[in-house]
């Protein structure tokens, strides 16, 4: 008796189920790398100032995190024809997936360390660039492609 209710409400559940589609139909776009945009205003005549430190400091940290495998890669792109408010140019650093929070710890102490810097030392630096440059903006876009 026990094994007929078993197969009763074994079946019963299996009419109550509708069937499953034989294969899911597959989004037509893939997911794939993200990139960072930070858009920076550079004050009047301060182009050269942050152009160096893009060319010396900012260089040296984006190979080092390329060589760690962190980012896949990173351009500076110039506003030619900014609008009131835009700002000046933006910095763009590209990579695979997002760290969690962990792993963004153990990076941290990594590039400290490779820096020779501490946190509160870079703190104090990048507010020494406010000088001649401000942090406007910052954008997160995931690429999608046609499969």
């Amino acid at each position: 008796m026990k094994i007929i209710k078993t197969a009763l409400a074994a079946a019963t559940i299996a009419l109550a189920v509708p069937a499953a589609p034989a294969f899911a139909q597959e989004f037509p776009l893939e997911a794939g790398e993200y990139a960072q945009f930070n858009g920076i205003y550079v004050t009047d005549g301060g182009d050269y100032k942050y152009a160096e430190w893009l060319a010396g400091e900012w260089k040296n940290f984006q190979d080092y995190a390329l060589s760690q495998g962190w980012i896949t890669g990173y351009k500076i792109f110039y506003n030619v024809n900014p609008r009131d408010g835009e700002p000046t140019m933006y910095l763009m650093t590209s990579f695979a997936s997002m760290p969690d929070a962990a792993e963004q710890e153990r990076r941290n102490n990594a590039f400290d360390a490779w820096a020779k810097k501490s946190t509160e030392q870079q703190i104090a630096e990048s507010g020494n660039r406010a000088e001649y440059r401000t942090f406007k903006s910052s954008l997160l876009l995931q690429e999608y492609t046609p499969r």
